[in-house]
């Protein structure tokens, strides 16, 4: 009898703070998938054959042969494409229910707090043509009051939502790891700098983060891995 075969999870994706979420996760769960670029920098994500995917536009989506009910099922926005996968497979979402709660409100966070305004920060120090000193300072002091929150709680705990690694930490880090574009001395947060030094090693996030794709691909041209 021959053996069955997983049929592998298709990831829209581009190398940013969102992306690497999906990628991070995928490797840490072992599950095969192909990567499909989505070249943010040229447009990509308004083809209508990625609209169709995903309605607003944006990376990542995961599209899951293999869904509830072994029926096909599209996830689009990161951190819900996380709490998918770890619904999926048992892996860094805890099912305890206040292990899962802790994690659910760092998710909240992550996406309410930390990903808007270090996203704001980086736009206005980096990508605008016109450099506004207020929206810089503004932004980037906000930043730091967040890495200051985000310190304080790992100086409590070993990971952000408690002792276990979880994909409250798998949600963070794209964002954190890009500190000095955002204007912050990491030596200031020092639990932040360790527990990201830590996150670092790990392979699979390793692998997340080396995925690279082929810039002059369009999305739906084929398998990535």
């Amino acid at each position: 009898m021959s053996a069955v075969t997983t049929p592998p999870i298709d990831l829209y994706y581009w190398t940013t703070p969102n992306g690497w979420k999906a990628s991070i996760m995928l490797e840490e769960c072992g599950l095969p998938y192909r990567m499909i670029p989505v070249n943010i920098g040229k447009g990509a994500q308004t083809a209508p054959e990625f609209l169709a995917v995903s309605p607003l536009g944006k990376i990542p989506v995961i599209v899951d042969p293999d869904g509830p009910g072994a029926a096909p099922i599209t996830v689009f926005e990161s951190n819900a494409i996380l709490q998918y996968l770890g619904r999926k497979t048992g892996l860094l979402y805890p099912s305890e229910e206040r292990a899962r709660i802790a994690v659910d409100i760092w998710l909240s966070w992550q996406a309410a707090n930390f990903g808007p305004t270090l996203g704001q920060t980086h736009h206005f120090r980096i990508y605008a043509s016109d450099k506004i000193p207020y929206a810089i300072e503004r932004f980037t002091a906000a930043t730091t009051k967040l890495y200051a929150a985000l310190d304080a709680q790992l100086g409590r705990h070993a990971h952000v939502a408690g002792e276990a690694y979880s994909i409250a930490d798998i949600a963070i880090l794209p964002w954190a790891k890009m500190w000095e574009r955002q204007g912050q001395d990491i030596a200031g947060f020092p639990n932040v700098a360790a527990w990201i030094e830590r996150l670092k090693a790990r392979p699979a996030v390793q692998r997340g983060f080396r995925l690279k794709p082929d810039a002059d691909e369009p999305p739906g041209s084929g398998p990535r891995n």
